[in-house]
């Protein structure tokens, strides 16, 4: 299983915060997994659609929520892999307003609390699939970025954590796992190669 995308949160019955992630390296690691004999589910946000393929079954969210029981519906199925790449979102607003709020308005506040972290139920709901997360650090050094993703790894017992950044305008990923050195990869293209190299053994 893969999820991938952006959620979205509501603010108002027309208005949404969401972020920039597009779903790419998800979809492209579905197609990897696919090609490699694997049948695929894959939770996909908002955004571009995949090309149809019977090899993989996609089941479409956009809003956190949505997110949320999907994903608890398919970890009570048992999968190989669960890779957790979906851009999920921090933080939603404490308050969503029933009606449309006004344009009109000079000046208006929100308040937001933190959403539950949907990674950490992956280990407890399948404590024997190869589990895989995600954490993106914009602009990150490496020592940090390195440091961070280990820290998730350990937190919510993950097999292993795609370090990525664009430091510099250019994108940089590196597989971490408890026992190896971390993996560079300088293309999302090789990223997906190596992750499908890791879920087909």
């Amino acid at each position: 299983m893969i999820t991938a995308g952006p959620t979205w949160v509501s603010l108002d019955p027309v208005r949404v915060i969401s972020n920039t992630a597009s779903g790419e390296t998800g979809r492209r690691l579905a197609y990897a997994c696919a090609q490699a004999g694997a049948q695929v589910t894959l939770l996909l946000g908002p955004g571009e659609a995949p090309a149809p393929d019977k090899r993989i079954c996609v089941r479409r969210f956009r809003f956190f929520d949505e997110l949320d029981r999907s994903l608890r519906a398919e970890l009570r199925k048992k999968y190989d892999a669960v890779v957790h790449s979906a851009a999920v979102s921090d933080y939603r607003p404490q308050r969503v307003s029933r009606a449309k709020i006004s344009s009109r308005m000079k000046r208006w506040s929100c308040t937001f609390v933190p959403t539950p972290k949907l990674i950490e139920r992956i280990r407890t709901a399948a404590p024997d699939s190869l589990a895989i997360g995600f954490k993106f650090e914009p602009e990150a050094a490496y020592p940090a970025l390195i440091s961070s993703a280990a820290r998730l790894m350990r937190t919510c017992r993950l097999d292993g954590v795609v370090a990525n950044t664009v430091a510099g305008g250019r994108y940089k990923a590196y597989i971490v796992t408890p026992l190896a050195a971390p993996r560079p990869c300088s293309s999302k293209a090789e990223l997906v190669k190596e992750l499908a190299r890791m879920v087909s053994r």
